[in-house]
């Protein structure tokens, strides 16, 4: 497992890093004790790490997919939350998942 280097991260940085460090970037632009020149340094690092965790959601997404994939081969997918209207006839949550086939 790598490491994130002082001041940098590395290529392989798991989803809970991610988020760690995006509480943080939240955390120092909440104080309000920062220059503007600051809070954009910080602005862009918790743009990246949004983007970062959205990868490896999206990755996760696709693992998850492909383990769902029933007999025949069609993908079987279901959401993890309430996605909204454009979703309809599934169920949100786990508990709710079911395989067709």
């Amino acid at each position: 497992m790598e490491r994130e280097s002082p001041g940098g991260s590395t290529a392989v940085e798991g989803f809970d890093a991610v988020l760690e460090r995006l509480r943080g970037v939240v955390e120092r632009l909440e104080t309000g004790s920062l220059t503007l020149e600051e809070s954009l340094k910080v602005f862009e690092e918790g743009v990246r790490l949004s983007r970062r965790g959205t990868q490896i959601l999206e990755s996760a997404e696709k693992r998850v997919e492909i383990l769902l994939q029933s007999e025949e081969g069609t993908p079987t997918t279901a959401p993890f939350a309430d996605d909204g209207p454009e979703k309809t006839g599934d169920h949100p949550g786990p508990a709710s998942r079911r395989r067709d086939g």
